[in-house]
């Protein structure tokens, strides 16, 4: 890696200070992504070229992932792409080739979590004149804070047949039975695990209530699949609620609270003191089902501002929001 002259961009109790010249590391990427970078490398610089006017520019350098790393050095992410991230804290990244089935694991999710990358913070608007199919797009405006780092991305997984796989299967049969049995066929299942945490859902959750709070946003939608996964995406709801009010009380409402006030002066005082706190200025912090959230989305965008949510949904839901 050949470093060019410029400064490396710092970090100082959470603030980025940003020098004239700041070193910026980029991957290119496979497929579309040398034609893609082309492109954006001129949109970039031209835009630091037209806001500061000649006094910014950015000090670009190549690192390598993916196909071109694997053609030039045997590796798909070589230790010294990884370190240069950390070192120069901001880098931009092309499309990268995870192959399906057998083969690497995604480099793209092996990135996140090397680099502890655990807000996939995704932006969603029209502009204007671009062709959608949905019949308002410009009722499509939220931002979602996807959690990038847990769920079923982890890449933990036993697959069926091997030592590992049948290893796991026998220790989860003579440890917990009644949740063995659950498996309809155990000796052709492969095996995967969902770690979802209070600590990783709650930094997401507080990024996406920050966020709200500095852009003076209406509502935190919380998007899980909690009816069915209860200690997991349940548990990301539950863990949720508990931090908007222990940590941004005097900021926010949330449906909890609605419910309680509902339960002890019925739902006449419950909707009232919900419509006296949003008048206030506060952000209403609720939730919704992912299934549900995947069509109200496109149906009824207007209910929906700042999203947060796991990995997976998180996925779904930015995707189908490009459209």
């Amino acid at each position: 890696m050949k470093v060019p002259k410029g400064d490396k961009i710092t970090i100082t109790n959470g603030k980025l200070h940003v020098p004239d010249h700041p070193i910026v590391p980029f991957i290119e990427g496979d497929g579309t992504g040398p034609d893609i970078w082309r492109s954006a490398v001129r949109v970039l610089d031209a835009a630091v070229e037209k806001a500061y006017a000649g006094k910014k520019k950015i000090a670009w350098v190549e690192v390598f992932a993916g196909e071109k790393a694997f053609k030039q050095f045997n590796n798909w992410l070589p230790d010294e792409t990884v370190e240069a991230f950390r070192d120069f804290l901001v880098g931009i990244k092309g499309p990268l080739t995870t192959p399906i089935g057998g083969g690497i694991r995604s480099l793209n999710v092996a990135l996140r979590q090397m680099l502890d990358l655990y807000v996939c913070l995704r932006p969603v608007r029209w502009f204007k004149g671009v062709p959608s199919p949905v019949k308002h797009p410009e009722k499509v405006e939220m931002v979602i804070f996807r959690e990038n780092t847990e769920d079923i991305y982890a890449g933990i997984e036993f697959e069926q047949g091997t030592e590992a796989n049948n290893k796991f299967i026998k220790l989860f049969k003579e440890n917990f039975p009644k949740e063995f049995s659950k498996i309809r066929f155990p000796e052709s299942t492969g095996i995967g695990i969902k770690p979802v945490s209070r600590d990783g859902s709650q930094r997401l959750i507080r990024s996406a209530i920050e966020y709200a709070i500095t852009n003076k946003r209406k509502s935190v939608t919380l998007v899980h699949k909690g009816n069915i996964m209860k200690y997991t995406e349940g548990a990301f709801r539950i863990w949720g609620y508990e931090l908007a009010e222990k940590e941004f009380g005097a900021q926010t409402y949330t449906w909890e609270q609605w419910e309680r006030t509902k339960k002890a002066k019925g739902e006449d005082a419950a909707n009232q003191e919900q419509k006296a706190a949003l008048a206030s200025g506060k952000i209403l912090i609720k939730d919704a089902i992912a299934d549900i959230t995947l069509q109200q989305v496109l149906t009824r965008p207007e209910e929906f501002d700042v999203i947060a949510t796991l990995n997976l949904n998180g996925d779904y839901l930015s995707d189908a929001l490009a459209a």
